[in-house]
């Protein structure tokens, strides 16, 4: 239940995301790519990273969490994984990288977490010898 939650509040991030590239288009009269604004690029940017990151994030995470690994686990990777997209969603057009980095490195850091947490977790299921 910890992942539907906090997939439901970072699909309300995409949209937010995604209703500002909207905006911005109509702003500009940009019906398709960035037509050279800056402004939509990093918009667009935003959007797209979030969108690149997100559903293998989320489905592992989802993955152990069904597995019926620990809540606690699940809770402070989706935490983790929440404020590094809010952190990172602000900075792109904040043009803050310091910010940007800290972001891409908390959702880099749950990726790997969940990733490692995924394959010791299956690997001694598999029957494998290693």
């Amino acid at each position: 239940m910890n992942t539907l939650f906090y997939t439901g509040l970072l699909a309300l991030l995409v949209v937010f995301l995604s209703a500002r590239v909207i905006v911005l288009r109509n702003k500009h009269k940009v019906a398709i790519g960035d037509g050279g604004n800056t402004e939509l690029q990093l918009a667009i940017r935003a959007q797209g990273n979030a969108l690149e990151y997100l559903p293998l994030t989320l489905l592992l995470i989802f993955m152990i969490e069904a597995a019926g690994l620990s809540p606690l686990i699940i809770q402070v990777l989706c935490l983790i994984l929440l404020v590094g997209r809010l952190v990172h969603a602000y900075a792109i057009p904040a043009k803050n990288l310091r910010l940007r980095v800290v972001g891409m490195l908390l959702t880099f850091l749950v990726l790997l977490a969940a990733a490692g947490i995924a394959i010791g977790y299956a690997l001694p299921r598999l029957g494998l010898l290693i």
